[in-house]
């Protein structure tokens, strides 16, 4: 066939095929024709194999719009079949068609992993093929939310769009992220893919990224609340968690991120919030506190207390949520908890301030209270009181008032201070009562408020003012004052009495005089004549005149005041009567005028002379109400008299005369009574005597008088007399006393005839107030018991004679004259006596009848003398009376006296022996009175009586000493000597019964005996309770015997008698101690009367060693007897004991007694009393020896009471050391150590490194105590030795250092002790540098095994520190929590060993920036930086650095030849490594600035020096100006011709291809062909990912094979069970397979076999299903799920594939195991696994979910069945018939299906 003729046909060929094409477009719209388009595809087939243009058929195949996803995939095998044939095997040659051919495979693979061969469309599949833009692929899937098949598109064509993505892309690409996406899907993905890619290729996007990831997390708080705060921490933290470049890029990438990128504002923001979330989680977790994160950002660890108890919102759950929750967090936060408690408070009380409350809103209160109740810190407490106090709401509620009182109660120095303020709350409480809120007042304010207050009127108005007045220091009379005025202007004049009368008299003084002065003020303005103004005018008015009245009473020492006062009172009291009983009313100086005053009078007086004239005399009985009204009559005829000024006395003296006239008797004693009080004058007397005198007549006369009932009269006519006498004229004297003395007598015969309700005479008499019961029957007078006389035979008698004797005359008198009978001329006399003596006599025989001895014998003596009295006046001169009256006269008067005194003698003896009988038998005898009535009667005859009444008297010695004293007395008047000395010692003898018959002592055996006798009676004294010192001494020497002997056994009796006493008792109850200072009084007021005490002292100190040791008060009593003897014969040191006594007395005991004192106490037969368990022995610390001393107090011991032990020993001289050491020894056991222990146990708490200082520092003072300096050091390491391991024990060691140095320089050179004291000193240090070295461990929790050996050498365990795990951790993860700090551990150890940290950071440096390789080592991969951790040792090494410092120093790295920090001479990988360093820590412009250079030509330079690096391994010296200039493919073929049989070289021509874009097919066959040799497989997967962007390399023999290779060997290496590390090779190797863009040139049958054998059915899934030819890839997925367990595969995609880079193709191999399921209808498989609702979900989706409820309608329920489709109805949005059965919901689904 020609030439032409072949190229005819080919283009008929190319015709047909065109016209095929444009067939297989429009069948590729409508597939329902499947013959149709198949013929049409059977066609094209035909055609092209018809025609020879390689590149028509490539291009025609590539073009076609192929209906289905298998002819595609046929179609594109073809095209690429035919052109491998043309091509030489052995030399690869490149070809555009063949790399368009790959290129469709890689996309068309693409297709049907991402969206699967069911929505194949020809024309969906050329759109594809033709998108160039992989990313908006990505962005529209992530768009609809589709994210497992954006992350397959992004697997699949990361390569391609790398070298392009920049930050534009990556903000299109974040903003495309959807807001449903499910939190687990999308955190791998950002964290294995997205955030590595960004890092790697625009390291600046990173701020971009950490910013949205920061803004997403923190919207999710919103969007996903019931995951919330967990989801947002999720979220944030992938930013840090995610996985470096270099794990996933390619090894030629010199973007590692600088530090700056690490630390923009974005990244710094999104650490500072994972940061918060983590917190914010651990609130809400462990402390059930939840707060908003935009709250929770607000706060910090002080304010987020506040909130956790703002949380609880019931006060009495604030203890238990404290305990529970908030102190947890204050000590894991070492914050301070008292004052952080404070804070709240405050913090509370001003947000409630700040906002309106009202009065019952106080809940606030109760829960400041509560908090209250948390803290321990009195002065806290007492702080916070005083906070509540000024910000609760006033009146206050009552806990707020229950909290005050309660603190105000206690001891506290701030109590005066919380006084004070409830004084200022009380104020403020007070005014709010009255609606004033104000509290700070101006001076005019402030009284205006006082007038406010008082004028409301209420009880506590008054009280409420003076509190007011107190506040502002104001005086309280002004106070008192306004009150007064406002109550008279309430006309409640009482109440102002009231006032006056209960207030002290000086401020009553004040008060009154105030209100005075503003009365009269008030009553001079002009009357307006209104019944108002009247009744203010006479309030004020009277209640003035009773102000007065208590003012001149209150004024009554002060007599020039008091008269002014009453003055005024006048002036008042004519106002108010004139104004009450006339009103009138005028102004208060119109009432001075005596013109006015004069007229009114006369007025007054005329109209009371018209009343008195219609007055009848008298009317025996008056009515009642007659009888108010002559009272109303009498009271303003009275009223009128003191208005008109009118002296009363004159009215009264007519008024008493016109009453006894009319036998008004009540009448005129009042009117007397009154005259008497207010007028008391001569006048007055002499009205009072007539009164009196007219009484008398009345009574002896008989005439009928009113007398009241209950009025004794003869006694007020007795009261009259002898107030007549004592205001009586001289003229009227004698009569008035005359008077007096009768009616006197009358009074007692009245007496005697009446009878009290007890039948006893009565026996009250003038002056007295005494009960007459009482006074009866107590008085110590003598007082005769007698028959009771008739008042009707005895008192008209006595008044009769009292008439004779004094009568009364009408007619004038002169000057001293007198008309009673003693006084009166003998001519008037001789007409009274014959009456007399007949009144006399009648009265006389009436007394002698009735027994009334005693009256009768007064009676006689009286009446004669009066007799007497007259006749001896009248006849004091004979011859003158014999001239004046006449002989007869004369005669006459001496026989009637010389007949009256015969019978008066012989009367009054008979009389005083019957009257001596009675008064001796009395039981109070008067001495007096028996002695008078004794002078009566005989000598021998009185005595004679005395006698026979003592012997009768037995053993009454009150009686007989009685008698014996008017004995004595008696013979004294006689000058009887020996009669007289009888009755002293009897009187003596009688004195000392009575006395001791008191003590129940008996004096009988004794009595009238010897006086030698009175001896035998001591000892019954002495043992006496009762007895008295001066008793004793006074009774030796009443009967001189020896006092010293009697004052000693009363000395000794006491002692041994009180000890006996209490010896079953508690020693220390009050009684006891009052009865103990009672005994010392007594005892030490008797040792100064001993005129020697030797035996005293003697006696006692024998006594004192027999005493109850624990009885101090006993012991007291006998030292200081004997102290007070001061006897130097004792051995005893009194003031020793004396001053122990005193120091025991103020220790209470603290432990129960030692063997040692109940071996004392038995030794001394003494039972231990109670004392011993709260006091110490003194017996045994005062005469014990040092050890007992000891054995007692070693149990004592204690902080509190090592002062009283310390003075106890300095007094006793006892080893002050010995005690130190055993106190401090002691406290470090008992108090020291459990706190110890709880904080090592526990988070450190403040409260308790308090008190641990508090301790710490006391034991430390007993120490520095100790005068012997070594047993200090000794104790010190002993105590330090048992410290726990920490900061303490190293505080410890550091205080035994000081004391060991201060030892040592108290330490001559010449002591052999000084070697012993420098060898302790040196032990010392080395032990206190590890313990020191070891706290720091234990502070930083770095206290491992491996550490804790190194702590011996500091320097190597410093070292070892910098190669802790945590910095590799820190650099990778910067947002990671609770890293050591290694660079202050590090700095701590140095500190404390004296090591200089500088040099060990230059060395390490040295070390670890500068490696030395070693001759047969294997170089560093130079290429894989951020994998070496020594270089992450040297970034966090420099950190610590000022960045200014570390960046000078790697500069000098990177560009010198040798080290600044030693000899070390400088590769071009040390340089690399300073580079990178320094590209790391600095930004760009510290950067240029070193370099002089931009920052690209910085990292061009690095990137040159890297290669250089590699060369110098490789031993190839090669300059940097020679490497920038020679040509690079030249440069890398050869070093591949000379150097391909090393493996260093081969990665470095790697290195050097990709970086230089050198893609020559046979070099890169050859390389990938050496990899594997090499076995370098993790590299090769990285350069396989690398070139997978670069399509011509695809044609590259060795291509497919490499992949190959890179899925296949981890396999192969692996073997079940499979372990973490290999499961995630076998992971990588699907990774691969699904990246691989040449994946249908895979052998993937076998890659599923070995998934098989390692049983994982789900990944070899995954590649069946990458097969390229359809149909075996249909009969082997057959095949495969027939044999395998769908469960386990779903299992194992939920385990391995469903996060990740896996995610993306995972759904389509789950669809693949569903739809299997479905289509074989097995729902049983999965029935009732956690698989089920998966099914149902993909069922529903799909929208086959009919044979799913036909399985579970028939084999399962109806209900479920019903379920399953109400969950169906809502999925598609269908509506669901309320209320259906299960069987109507299924019928309606299965008509609507």
């Amino acid at each position: 066939m020609s030439y032409r003729s072949f190229a005819r046909k080919q283009l008929v060929y190319k015709v047909k095929s065109n016209d095929i094409l444009e067939k297989l477009a429009l069948s590729s719209l409508n597939t329902s024709e499947q013959t149709e388009w198949q013929k049409l595809v059977d066609e094209a087939k035909e055609n092209l194999h018809k025609i020879q243009d390689d590149e028509f058929v490539v291009n025609y195949c590539l073009e076609a719009q192929w209906i289905t996803y298998e002819t595609t995939q046929e179609m594109l095998n073809y095209a690429k079949t035919r052109l491998l044939k043309k091509e030489d095997k052995a030399v690869p040659i490149y070809s555009d068609g063949l790399k368009e051919v790959l290129r469709a495979h890689a996309k068309l693979t693409t297709f049907y992993g991402a969206f699967g061969p069911e929505k194949f469309r020809g024309s969906s599949w050329i759109e594809f093929l033709n998108n160039e833009d992989d990313l908006k692929d990505i962005f529209l899937q992530l768009r609809e939310g589709n994210l497992v098949c954006a992350q397959y598109l992004w697997l699949r064509h990361r390569a391609n769009f790398e070298s392009r993505f920049d930050v534009k892309m990556l903000e299109n690409l974040l903003n495309s992220v959807s807001t449903p996406v499910s939190l687990q899907k999308l955190c791998p993905w950002l964290k294995n893919d997205v955030i590595p890619f960004v890092r790697r290729t625009v390291p600046e996007g990173q701020k971009v990224l950490a910013k949205w990831l920061e803004q997403a997390a923190r919207n999710l708080e919103l969007t996903d609340k019931a995951n919330w705060p967990e989801n947002g921490l999720q979220l944030a933290e992938v930013f840090f968690t995610a996985e470096k470049p270099d794990e996933l890029g390619l090894a030629s990438s010199w973007h590692w991120s600088s530090l700056d990128h690490q630390n923009t504002e974005e990244v710094c923001q999104l650490r500072t919030l994972v940061n918060n979330l983590r917190e914010l989680i651990t609130l809400h977790r462990k402390y059930n506190c939840k707060l908003a994160l935009s709250d929770f950002e607000k706060e910090d660890t002080t304010t987020i207390v506040f909130r956790m108890f703002d949380k609880v919102l019931a006060p009495e759950l604030i203890p238990s949520v404290f305990e529970k929750f908030i102190r947890v967090y204050v000590r894991e936060h070492d914050l301070q908890e008292e004052e952080l408690l404070l804070l709240y408070i405050e913090d509370l009380l001003k947000r409630c301030s700040s906002k309106f409350t009202s009065l019952f809103d106080t809940a606030w209160e109760a829960k400041a209270i509560a908090v209250i109740g948390c803290l321990s810190d009195t002065d806290l407490i007492f702080d916070a009181v005083l906070k509540i106090m000024y910000a609760a709401v006033v009146p206050w509620s009552a806990a707020v008032e229950q909290l005050v009182k309660q603190h105000l109660e206690m001891d506290h120095p701030k109590v005066k201070l919380l006084q004070e303020s409830y004084k200022l709350m009380e104020m403020k409480k007070l005014l709010r009562g009255y609606g004033i809120r104000e509290v700070n007042l101006l001076s005019k304010e402030i009284m205006r408020v006082v007038r406010y207050i008082l004028k409301q009127d209420v009880p506590s108005s008054l009280e409420d003012a003076l509190k007011v007045a107190e506040a502002y220091m104001l005086p309280k009379d002004e106070i008192y004052s306004l009150r007064i005025i406002d109550l008279i202007d309430r006309e409640k004049g009482e109440d102002c009495i009231l006032l006056l009368r209960s207030l002290p008299p000086a401020e009553a003084q004040k008060t009154a005089g105030r209100v005075i002065i503003w009365a009269r003020l008030a009553l001079q303005e002009e009357p307006d004549n209104s019944n108002e103004d009247k009744a203010w005018r006479l309030s004020v008015a009277k209640t003035s005149v009773d102000i007065l009245k208590l003012l001149c009473d209150i004024q009554k020492d002060n007599l020039q005041k008091k008269d002014e006062w009453e003055e005024t009172l006048k002036q008042f009291k004519t106002v108010a009567s004139l104004q009450e009983n006339f009103e009138v009313f005028l102004s208060f100086e119109d009432y001075s005028s005596s013109s006015l005053v004069a007229e009114l009078r006369e007025q007054h007086i005329k109209a009371q002379q018209v009343a008195q004239a219609k007055h009848k005399p008298w009317r025996p009985a008056e009515p009642a109400a007659a009888e108010e009204d002559r009272l109303s009559a009498e009271s303003k005829l009275h009223r009128q008299v003191l208005a008109l000024q009118v002296s009363r006395q004159e009215l009264e003296a007519k008024m008493i005369l016109r009453a006894l006239n009319d036998w008004n008797v009540e009448g005129a004693l009042r009117k007397c009574r009154d005259l008497f009080k207010y007028h008391c004058n001569t006048n007055t007397g002499k009205l009072l005597f007539l009164t009196c005198q007219k009484l008398c007549q009345m009574l002896a006369n008989g005439f009928p008088m009113a007398i009241p009932e209950g009025l004794n009269l003869p006694s007020e006519i007795h009261d009259l007399a002898c107030q007549a006498a004592t205001i009586c004229s001289p003229d009227f004297l004698l009569d008035a006393l005359e008077l007096c003395k009768y009616t006197l007598m009358a009074v007692e015969l009245s007496r005697q005839c009446q009878m009290d309700d007890c039948g006893i005479l009565m026996k009250t008499s003038f002056g007295t107030h005494k009960d007459p019961y009482e006074e009866w029957s107590y008085c110590d007078f003598f007082s005769e018991d007698g028959i009771v006389l008739e008042s009707q035979m005895v008192l008209p008698v006595i008044y009769e004679l009292i008439s004779s004797l004094v009568p009364l005359s009408e007619s004038k008198r002169y000057p001293f004259d007198s008309t009673s009978l003693p006084y009166c001329s003998i001519s008037e006399g001789d007409s009274l006596m014959l009456p007399i003596i007949n009144s006399i006599s009648a009265l006389l025989q009436n007394l002698q009848e009735s027994s009334q001895w005693e009256l009768a014998l007064k009676f006689v003596v009286g009446s004669f003398g009066t007799c007497l009295q007259h006749s001896v006046s009248n006849f004091m001169n004979a011859s003158l009376s014999d001239k004046l009256c006449g002989e007869a006269t004369l005669v006459k008067s001496k026989h009637v006296v010389m007949e009256l005194k015969e019978k008066a003698i012989m009367f009054i003896r008979g009389n005083a022996a019957t009257l001596l009988y009675k008064v001796f038998n009395c039981r109070l005898v008067d001495l007096n009175l028996a002695l008078g009535y004794c002078t009566l009667l005989p000598q021998k005859e009185v005595f004679e009586n005395i006698w026979k009444l003592i012997d009768k008297a037995w053993q009454n010695y009150d009686k007989i000493l009685a008698i014996s004293l008017v004995g004595s007395q008696l013979a004294s008047l006689y000058q009887e000597i020996e009669m007289e000395l009888k009755f002293c010692e009897l009187s003596t003898d009688s004195r000392w019964g009575i006395r001791l018959s008191k003590l129940g002592i008996s004096f009988q055996p004794v009595f009238r005996q010897h006086f030698l006798t009175k001896k035998d009676l001591i000892k019954a004294l002495v043992e006496n309770i009762d007895m008295d010192t001066s008793l004793i001494l006074e009774y030796c020497s009443t009967f001189q015997l020896d006092s010293d002997a009697a004052l000693q056994l009363f000395i000794e009796t006491l002692l041994h008698n009180t000890n006996a006493s209490q010896s079953q008792g508690d020693t220390s109850t009050e009684s006891t101690k009052e009865q103990r200072s009672k005994l010392l009084a007594k005892a030490i007021e008797m040792v100064p009367l001993l005129t020697s005490t030797k035996d005293l002292v003697i006696s006692l100190s024998g006594i004192l060693h027999k005493l109850d040791p624990y009885d101090y008060e006993m012991i007291e009593v006998v030292l200081k007897v004997i102290e007070r003897a001061d006897e130097k014969i004792t051995n005893i040191n009194i003031n020793q004991a004396l001053s122990l006594l005193k120091h025991l007395k103020s220790y209470r005991r603290i432990s129960p007694p030692v063997d040692l004192e109940y071996q004392y106490m038995l030794e001394h037969v003494i039972t231990l009393p109670s004392a011993a368990q709260t006091r110490l022995p003194f017996h045994l610390i005062f005469f014990g020896t040092a050890q007992s001393f000891w054995k007692i107090l070693s149990t004592e011991l204690s902080e509190e009471s090592f002062p009283t032990l310390l003075l106890i020993s300095k007094l006793m001289k006892f080893s002050l050391d010995t005690l130190y050491v055993s106190t401090a020894k002691h406290v470090f056991e008992k108090k020291l150590k459990p706190k110890l222990l709880q904080l090592t146990q526990a988070k450190s708490s403040t409260l308790i490194n308090k008190e641990i200082t508090k301790i710490t520092q006391t034991i430390e003072s007993y120490l520095l105590s100790i005068v012997n300096p070594e047993w200090a050091v000794a104790i010190a390491i002993s105590l330090a030795q048992d410290v726990p391991e920490g900061s303490f024990k190293m505080s410890s060691l550091k205080f035994c250092l000081y004391l060991a140095d201060r030892w040592l320089q108290n330490i001559p050179f010449q002591d052999e002790t000084r070697e012993k004291a420098e060898a302790l000193l040196k032990k010392l240090h080395i032990q206190y540098r590890r313990s020191g070295t070891e706290a720091v461990l234990i502070a930083h929790k770095l206290n491992t095994a491996e550490y804790l050996r190194m702590i011996g050498k500091p320097a190597h365990l410093i070292v070892s520190l910098y190669e802790h795990p945590s910095i590799n951790q820190r650099i990778q993860n910067s947002s990671g929590k609770d890293y050591p700090d290694i660079h202050a551990a590090a700095k701590e150890i140095a500190e404390v060993n004296e090591i200089n940290l500088e040099k060990v950071w230059d060395m390490l440096l040295e070390k670890w920036l500068c490696p030395s390789a070693k001759p047969g080592e294997t170089p560093s991969e130079l290429f894989e930086l951020q994998e070496d951790e020594a270089l992450r040792r040297v970034l966090y090494l420099l950190l610590s650095r000022p960045v200014d410092y570390s960046s000078r120093m790697l500069f000098i790295f990177a560009t010198s030849a040798t080290t600044t920090l030693g000899v070390h001479q400088l590769t071009f990988a040390h340089r690399t490594r300073a580079l990178q360093c320094l590209l790391y820590l600095a930004d760009k412009e510290t950067v240029e600035s070193l370099f002089k250079k931009p920052i690209e030509e910085v990292k061009s330079y690095l990137k040159c020096i890297t290669f250089l690096a590699s060369f110098e391994a490789l031993n190839i010296p090669i300059t940097y100006e020679l490497f920038c200039n020679s040509p690079k493919e030249g440069m890398i073929k050869g070093l591949w011709k000379n150097h391909s049989h090393e493996s260093m070289a081969v990665r470095l021509v790697t290195e050097l291809c990709l970086e230089y874009k050198i893609y020559d097919l046979q070099l890169w066959n050859g390389l990938l062909q050496k990899l594997l040799g090499f076995r370098m497989i993790p590299y090769l997967r990285k350069v396989l990912t690398a070139i997978s962007s670069i399509y011509s390399l695809w044609q590259v023999p060795y291509f497919s094979r490499a992949w190959q290779r890179v899925v296949q060997i981890p396999l192969l290496s692996a073997s079940c069970p499979l372990s973490p590390s290999q499961l995630s090779d076998c992971c990588e190797s699907l990774i691969a397979v699904l990246e691989c863009p040449v994946s249908d040139d895979l052998d993937l049958i076998r890659v599923a076999r070995q998934y098989v054998q390692l049983e994982l059915p789900a990944f070899a899934l995954a590649c069946l299903m990458l097969m390229p030819h359809s149909e075996k890839r249909h009969q082997e997925i057959k095949n495969f799920l027939g044999s395998c367990d769908p469960q386990i595969i779903l299992q194992q995609l939920e385990e391995h594939m469903n996060t990740g880079q896996l995610a993306g193709f995972s759904h389509q191999v789950r669809s693949l195991v569903l739809n299997n399921i479905i289509d074989k209808k097995e729902f049983g498989i999965l029935a009732k696994t956690k698989y089920f609702p998966v099914l149902k979900s993909h069922v529903m989706n799909t929208n086959n979910v009919t044979e799913l409820v036909n399985y579970l309608a028939n084999e399962l329920s109806l209900d479920e069945a019903s379920i399953f489709i109400t969950e169906y109805y809502k999925h598609c949005g269908k509506p669901v018939p309320p209320g259906a059965t299960p069987c109507e919901t299924l019928k309606v689904f299965l008509n609507g299906s």
